[in-house]
């Protein structure tokens, strides 16, 4: 299925979220200013927005955090779940998608959409009536589709026990003809291939490395004080939420061993996920006599103040000042804050997660790698980084040189205007 430029004006975003920096809202906004430099108008519609109202289409089902849909989600995925669906949670979902499809009739009508974009919305089955609704609408219009996918349910062990093995083959995703599908890793390329028969687009994720971040200004110019660091002490940072995936236990234990005065400071909150690995974080930090600092209550996407008076600081703002990058993740589907800390060069210790290992590390670039756990190589090797201004230099220079050339915007720009021939 073909997209002619001359007859696409309006682009229609759709997604469970746009706001804040997770990585489905940051992603998105890099494709929409590829496409409104190209001239076409975007829109968006979910059930939590950051863009102003003559972009946007509030839709508060589309949120996987609706009491309702959070309800559906834990029926259908909780730890009861069986093969069997009862028919209330059937209705439930019908009654929703219905609802949905409503609203993304109205939205399309109102934006005069030429092309839907959902962005992982027909991937990870968090909105299952959303991702019906979608599905239902493309089969209905033949509207023109690039359908993003970030992670897919087959990659989470918690979709595994389920009761809606039908609609997760219906639509998470939909194999529909006027549909083309992006994936941002060869391996999610490969499985969507081999479990659906659907070709791919690879196209991964990105930052804008022909233009490098401007040096901190007077603003960010008390970040370590903000923190309560001593001069003397390391800022070691984990740019995530705090979820079990991301292997945070070993960022702890290599800062323990480092053998110098440092702190760990883990940037974002553990979410929708639940509290329990927050604490497990806190026990471990503890007894393994790290400072551990949890500040997403002074990290947004934005400057500004809190309640009591504090400043709020960008993660932008906190990158220029670390030391060193941790980023332990067990499961990624690509890795931003793997460029990110390539974009601010900085040094960074990776667990070799498969998209690193496969897609990633093969281009050259290099970094502090464990394997499942930390081991006294890694260990000398930060330290040498860390001491060693010349091998810091070497690695993060080569590094944004290697970004620049595979995963900067014009990549993205040019495999997206590729689509739309």
């Amino acid at each position: 299925m073909y997209i002619p430029f001359d007859k696409v004006h309006n682009i229609g975003f759709v997604s469970t979220r746009f706001a804040g920096t997770d990585g489905v809202s940051l992603e998105t906004e890099k494709w929409a200013g590829v496409f409104e430099k190209e001239r076409f108008q975007c829109f968006y519609f979910a059930g939590e927005l950051d863009r102003g109202p003559a972009q946007a289409f509030l839709a508060p089902k589309a949120h996987f955090m609706d009491p309702e849909i959070r309800t559906i989600f834990n029926t259908a995925f909780g730890s009861t779940a069986n093969q069997v669906r009862d028919r209330q949670l059937t209705t439930q979902i019908q009654a929703i998608k219905e609802h949905l499809k409503d609203q993304l009739y109205d939205f399309i009508v109102e934006f005069n959409i030429d092309l839907l974009v959902p962005e992982n919305a027909l991937t990870i089955p968090l909105n299952i009536p959303l991702g019906l609704a979608i599905t239902e609408l493309i089969a209905e219009t033949g509207l023109p589709t690039i359908a993003h996918h970030h992670d897919f349910f087959w990659e989470r062990r918690q979709f595994k026990t389920n009761s809606v093995w039908d609609y997760l083959n219906m639509a998470f995703p939909p194999h529909l003809p006027t549909i083309r599908h992006v994936v941002i890793n060869s391996s999610a390329d490969n499985q969507l291939g081999l479990r659906t028969g659907i070709s791919a687009t690879l196209i991964p994720n990105v930052m804008d490395f022909k233009n490098p971040p401007p040096p901190p200004d007077d603003y960010a110019g008390d970040v370590r004080q903000a923190l309560g660091l001593d001069p003397d002490e390391r800022l070691i940072l984990q740019p995530t939420r705090v979820v079990k995936r991301k292997g945070i236990e070993n960022a702890i234990e290599l800062v323990s061993r480092l053998g110098s005065k440092a702190r760990l400071v883990i940037s974002h909150a553990s979410g929708d996920e639940g509290h329990d690995y927050e604490k497990r974080i806190i026990d471990y930090s503890r007894r393994m006599q790290v400072n551990t600092l949890f500040v997403s209550d002074i990290i947004g996407d934005r400057r500004g103040t809190t309640a009591d008076g504090r400043k709020i600081y960008t993660l932008n703002d906190i990158y220029h000042h670390a030391d060193f990058v941790t980023y332990p993740s067990t499961i990624e589907g690509f890795g931003n804050a793997f460029l990110e800390a390539v974009y601010f060069r900085k040094p960074i210790m990776v667990n070799c997660y498969s998209i690193y290992t496969f897609d990633i590390k093969p281009k050259g670039f290099t970094a502090v790698e464990i394997d499942g756990y930390v081991t006294d190589e890694a260990v000398a090797h930060t330290r040498s980084l860390l001491e060693d201004e010349g091998l810091r230099k070497k690695m993060v220079e080569t590094n944004y040189a290697l970004a620049e050339k595979f995963y900067s915007y014009e990549v993205l720009h040019d495999k997206l205007m590729n689509l739309m021939v």
